[in-house]
């Protein structure tokens, strides 16, 4: 059975196999590209860009490969996903993303070249850019309850130590 875009991507794009100097240029070849599509897609944020894989290829000036890596990408961020999975050069697909989960896509992503994008100033105030940042950390944040001790007060509240009270064995 042949191989979908998306493995033939994946497969490529995550290769162990791969010369590690060929594999560098594939991801910085895709990061620049990545970043012309974003900047033209964040010029007009509310338009809902559609076509098959290979159109969007073409139109943002990509390979294919490109293109469904970008697709894999962004797929996240959509508010209706695509058949990512199954998708072949004439599967029609879109772009239409939510705005504020891009936003914290990308930084969840650690990918500063593109949440820092200008354009985002026109679609976000900075304070806006500012907070959608700290959710998104924060939501990243593992909190570790603290330890509590035989002799550490009770955390029920009763005043009690902890082992004469909820840390009894029963």
């Amino acid at each position: 059975m042949a191989q979908t875009l998306l493995e033939k991507w994946r497969n490529s794009a995550y290769s162990e196999e791969q010369d590690q100097k060929k594999l560098q240029e594939l991801w910085n070849d895709y990061f620049e590209k990545e970043k012309g599509i974003y900047e033209k897609l964040l010029k007009n944020p509310d338009e809902v860009v559609t076509g098959t894989v290979a159109e969007l290829a073409k139109k943002y000036k990509v390979s294919q490969m490109i293109m469904t890596g970008f697709l894999d990408g962004i797929n996240d961020s959509l508010k209706n996903p695509n058949p990512i999975e199954t998708m072949e050069a004439d599967t029609e697909v879109n772009l239409g993303f939510d705005k504020e989960l891009l936003y914290k896509n990308m930084v969840a992503a650690g990918a500063d070249w593109l949440y820092k994008l200008p354009q985002w100033n026109a679609i976000f105030s900075e304070e806006k850019q500012q907070e959608l940042y700290k959710e998104q950390k924060a939501s990243q944040t593992i909190r570790k309850e603290a330890k509590v001790y035989p002799n550490d007060p009770c955390p029920c509240g009763s005043g009690k130590k902890y082992k004469k009270c909820c840390g009894r064995n029963k």
